[in-house]
């Protein structure tokens, strides 16, 4: 029984990592000793606002904004949830696809991934907490991180909080989330800058190619960024095992061979 004081949580599935030991997989009281919203009592029991898909209360899907009265049931589901889809969107827009992100200072290689993929990315090693929230914010993307406390920060709307160590499978995790398979378009966004590859001209480029490249290769695709060549060599058996994983929501190692890609510095 619900306390005259409290309204009484449960957090279903994933979230509740999130929650101190005394608070999971159960329903529990949560006392009122103040107004509250539903979304300022989430984040103080430690649950990102992001990561939620969907609130019920007394089996009604409400916004961040409804504030939290004594007796309520309220049940919180994580992003994505089958709940009701319907009332994910109480919460916020749904995401722009195809899918856009900026990637924390500690995700280099799950960035280079997806802009291997085609997913405009942007990511710099020296960003930080602010400069993140501020570009999630102000270019609608979705922000990848690892840190709990970025994803709290009021400005940010779409976000992925990511539990896997390795790249890979924090890819797995990106492409089980969004809808990476539906608009994967690889090799043509640059790996190293995320510019946008166009078709160049062989002669035009010619004096920058070693000689093998040259005699088998016709081909060519050059980052409108940073000058970066591309071409399809044999490491491309690697980038269509990943676009097979990502197709196929499988994990796995990173395959050998992707950092050779990129081959040839810009002028």
């Amino acid at each position: 029984m619900t306390g005259a004081d409290s309204a009484r949580l449960c957090f279903h599935d994933s979230l509740n990592e999130f929650l101190a030991p005394v608070h999971r997989q159960r329903p529990f009281d949560y006392p009122l000793t103040r107004r509250a919203s539903v979304k300022d009592v989430v984040e103080a029991l430690g649950v990102p606002h992001p990561e939620v898909g969907l609130i019920r209360v007394d089996g009604t899907a409400v916004g961040f904004a409804h504030i939290v009265a004594a007796g309520e049931r309220i049940d919180v589901y994580p992003v994505p949830t089958t709940q009701a889809p319907d009332g994910a969107s109480l919460l916020r827009p749904p995401p722009a696809l195809p899918p856009r992100f900026v990637a924390d200072t500690h995700l280099g290689t799950l960035a280079r991934y997806l802009r291997l993929l085609g997913f405009d990315t942007r990511y710099r090693n020296d960003h930080d907490d602010p400069t993140l929230a501020a570009i999630a914010a102000a270019d609608g993307r979705i922000l990848l991180t690892r840190d709990r406390g970025l994803l709290k920060r009021r400005m940010v709307t779409h976000a992925c909080f990511l539990r896997a160590d390795a790249p890979r499978d924090q890819l797995h995790e990106v492409a089980v989330r969004y809808p990476l398979a539906a608009w994967m378009d690889p090799l043509s966004r640059c790996a190293r800058c995320n510019g946008v590859l166009r078709a160049v001209d062989k002669a035009a480029i010619a004096h920058r190619l070693a000689p093998k490249t040259h005699r088998y290769y016709r081909r060519f695709r050059e980052c409108d960024g940073c000058g970066q060549l591309y071409w399809a060599g044999s490491h491309v058996r690697h980038l269509e095992a990943l676009v097979a994983e990502v197709r196929d929501g499988a994990g796995g190692g990173a395959p050998p061979g992707t950092r050779e890609i990129a081959h040839v510095p810009p002028h």
